[in-house]
């Protein structure tokens, strides 16, 4: 049995097509019978394909804990450092330098502003301390230690009005200072 591409022929009118122009240019394929050659077989070469893996990602490393060593502004950002210590209202105003004449003035303000608790905090302003810095940030040191916070209100007090008392007499009349 056997079979074999036939030779190009011309249409009707006298071209000829790509197909036909190219017939001439075919192999003939012949199967095997009876009589002819055995049928050669075919195999492909062995061949080794690499594939380069994609490589391990490198770990990112966990963030380190803060040590003592860390910067002042980390610190501050990190969380407040609320009071711990222990003393009187006398030995903290004493500490901050405010007269003895006018404690009786900061007594009422201080009473009124934070109830004496170093660590007060008012929630909607973020007002902290004694006297209730705002915002807590101004009050150099640490706005919940009560000596720098009674320090630093003892410079706004004078500073705003002149005097403790006058400072006593704009809170009784305004309820804030």
């Amino acid at each position: 049995m056997g079979g074999a591409l036939s030779s190009a022929v011309a249409e009707d009118n006298g071209t000829v097509s790509l197909y036909a122009d190219s017939a001439g240019d075919a192999q003939a394929l012949t199967t095997a019978s009876d009589e002819g050659p055995a049928p050669v077989s075919l195999e492909r070469s062995g061949y080794t394909v690499y594939v380069t893996p994609k490589p391990t990602p490198t770990p990112t490393p966990e963030p380190e804990p803060a040590s003592a060593s860390t910067s002042s502004s980390s610190a501050a950002a990190a969380a407040p450092l609320y009071y711990t210590g222990g003393g009187s209202a006398a030995e903290w105003m004493a500490a901050a330098g405010i007269a003895e004449s006018d404690w009786g003035y900061v007594d009422y303000i201080v009473g009124r502003e934070s109830g004496w608790n170093p660590n007060a905090t008012n929630r909607s302003s973020g007002a902290c301390g004694l006297v209730q810095a705002l915002p807590c940030s101004k009050v150099p040191g640490n706005g919940y230690d009560p000596v720098d916070n009674l320090r630093w209100g003892n410079g706004y007090a004078v500073g705003r009005y002149g005097s403790w008392a006058a400072a006593y007499n704009f809170w009784t009349s305004n309820h804030w200072w």
